[in-house]
């Protein structure tokens, strides 16, 4: 080796020497986690987040929408939180319902008119017709109904402080007799008898499954 080369070999030593590296030895005091407290699990890695800590101090309402109607005899065999779901899923149902029957009804009486000239065209268009038809006025009257009814009954419950058969039927013969209240009186005491009656099964049947 020549004497350039053992010169400039040991002028390195001595540089690498005199270097000082700064770093944090396990006694440090630095905040960053290393990487032993991340793998043993003795840092939360949530503390990251620049919110983690602030839903200690957060003032928040929380409310339960799982809870039950509290009303004596209303917990039946269909949950209800109130006569809010009693309005909104009877009425659905009840419209769904309707525009099913009217359409079978409007199919069955669209197949079966007769038609002057015998077309695979025209019976499709008369079977469209009756169960549009059929099914928006059943559909449509049924959804009436349970709005009227759900409205009358929900209000009778309140009154009463409690939910039974009597006030549905009372909630019944009242939605019955509006709904046909433009017919006569005869009318709207038949609707208002068979809208009490159906309100009277309904109430036993909810109760009894």
């Amino acid at each position: 080796m020549s004497s350039s080369d053992s010169s400039s070999s040991s002028a390195f030593s001595s540089a690498i020497g005199s270097t000082s590296f700064a770093g944090q030895g396990p006694s440090g005091s630095g905040d960053g986690p290393t990487a032993a407290d991340v793998l043993l699990g003795a840092y939360d890695p949530t503390r990251l987040h620049p919110l983690a800590s602030v839903q200690d101090s957060l003032d928040f309402l929380q409310l339960d929408d799982d809870k039950l109607t509290d009303l004596p005899g209303a917990t039946t065999a269909i949950p209800s939180r109130g006569w809010s779901d009693d309005l909104c899923y009877g009425t659905g149902t009840l419209y769904l319902s309707g525009l099913t029957v009217g359409g079978i009804w409007g199919l069955r009486e669209g197949a079966r008119r007769p038609l002057a000239v015998s077309n695979t065209r025209l019976r499709i268009n008369s079977i469209l017709n009756a169960v549009t038809r059929r099914g928006t006025f059943i559909g449509n009257s049924a959804g009436v109904l349970a709005l009227v009814y759900n409205g009358f009954n929900s209000t009778i419950d309140a009154i009463r402080g409690k939910h039974d058969a009597v006030g549905s039927m009372t909630a019944g013969a009242f939605t019955g007799a509006l709904y046909k209240s433009t017919a006569g009186v005869k009318p709207a005491l038949a609707a208002a008898t068979l809208v009490s009656g159906l309100a009277g099964i309904w109430s036993y049947v909810k109760t009894r499954v």
